[in-house]
């Protein structure tokens, strides 16, 4: 083979092996019932709100790098996660309880939309979105492309903030 062929491929075939190893690797025999996720340990990281009501598990992937994750979000009963957006898309499914949610720069009641389990939504990359718990815990299941953050529309409702 041509020298000047071999180095190129040698090249390629490097990134690309690089970029397999940097992609999250789905654990071996990884299979949870519902019952089996409740109880995982939250992991915390980026991509929840802040919120005390809500516990984060990262299931796959690293949430605050490049590439693909999962995380559960566990939000107790009684919960009001002012507007906020994520770097990012993500997309959502309700694995239990009712989920109320809806898109806008403020928290608005009546701009929610009531998502049962099953239920499935999207959050566009810095597109603005709230919800709200009722007298039910819910858990939903979140998907996107890392990094991801979240800011809210309001810094005074970040509960992360002290102000």
């Amino acid at each position: 083979m041509n020298k000047l062929l071999i180095l190129p491929l040698a090249v390629l075939a490097a990134a690309a092996y690089a970029q397999q190893a940097a992609a999250p690797r789905f654990s071996a025999n990884y299979a949870k019932t519902l019952t089996e996720l409740s109880a995982l340990s939250p992991t915390g990281g980026p991509g929840g709100s802040g919120n005390a009501k809500v516990q984060v598990i990262t299931i796959l992937g690293n949430p605050s790098q490049s590439g693909p994750y999962s995380q559960l979000l566990r939000v107790g009963r009684h919960a009001s996660i002012p507007a906020h957006h994520h770097a990012g898309d993500r997309v959502a499914t309700v694995l239990s309880g009712t989920w109320h949610f809806g898109y806008g720069t403020t928290f608005d009641a009546g701009k929610l939309k009531t998502l049962p389990a099953g239920s499935v939504y999207t959050e566009p990359a810095d597109a603005p979105h709230f919800a709200q718990t009722g007298d039910e815990p819910v858990t939903v299941l979140i998907t996107g492309i890392g990094p991801t953050d979240t800011i809210y529309e309001k810094p005074v409702d970040d509960p992360t903030k002290k102000h």
